[in-house]
């Protein structure tokens, strides 16, 4: 029976709670808090990790509406098969049917040679169960699906940390590689500008922080370390008056 697709959802964890703990325990983030207003993150959990991971690879270096035009080609070119599954982004295939399509549909798609080989891969370590299906990944911990993860073709850290933010909702998961969020948290903690001569300021490496730093300051906003990172790319979009732009565990 097809699983029916579902709307994203707020995260099961206590947002409320969260935001109040964390504002006690490091005001300077409490007053980005307050600027920033309400907690709105959605997560679109009801897709499996594989139906997210195929997702993500496709999405790798590349603007959004082109992969997602890649995206649809490829969900579309195993539209005729009668036993595709259901997720919340329409029909997708199982992994037997990625490892079992001739290249040509992957290229014609728009995948790249890399990709495809990455899909595959994806596709085989689901079935060996590497990739856990949705049920067991749920009562697994972040660094345990971390581990699981990367070891797939293509998936680096980064990826299983949006993963763990944006489909599972994990409540604390601090993505120190992330550029918007060393940058808000440079903006928030050690003074960088966002302008210079009423122009958008050059951000260098050397403006932003290290992982290090990031990790000692926000040793104190455990066990909301997500909602807190959340809060640092809020910061980049106030910075820049922009409306919220978050990553996505697509890219």
């Amino acid at each position: 029976m097809p699983r029916p697709a579902h709307s994203p959802r707020p995260p099961r964890y206590d947002s409320a709670a969260a935001i109040a703990d964390l504002t006690a325990a490091d005001p300077k983030l409490g007053r980005l808090i307050q600027r920033a207003g309400p907690f709105t993150l959605r997560v679109a959990s009801a897709q499996s990790p594989f139906e997210a991971l195929v997702e993500s690879i496709v999405y790798q270096q590349l603007h959004g509406k082109a992969a997602a035009t890649i995206h649809r080609r490829l969900l579309e070119s195993f539209a005729p098969v009668p036993t595709l599954e259901v997720s919340g982004t329409g029909a997708h295939p199982t992994p037997q049917q990625i490892l079992d399509c001739p290249n040509a549909q992957l290229r014609a798609a728009g995948l790249s040679a890399n990709k495809a080989l990455a899909l595959r891969d994806l596709a085989a370590k689901t079935l060996d169960g590497t990739v856990p299906t949705l049920a067991r990944i749920r009562r697994m911990s972040d660094d345990a699906i971390v581990d699981h993860l990367t070891q797939v073709r293509g998936i680096g850290r980064w990826t299983v940390e949006m993963l763990l933010i944006f489909r599972l909702g994990r409540p604390d998961v601090l993505p120190v590689s992330d550029y918007g969020v060393r940058k808000g948290f440079a903006l928030t903690f050690t003074g960088l500008k966002p302008f210079a001569d009423g122009k958008p300021a050059k951000v260098t490496p050397a403006d932003l922080p290290t992982p290090a730093d990031m990790e000692r300051r926000a040793k104190k906003w455990a066990p909301w370390r997500s909602i807190a990172s959340w809060y640092l790319w809020r910061a980049c979009d106030l910075a820049a008056g922009k409306a919220m732009v978050l990553p996505s565990a697509k890219s």
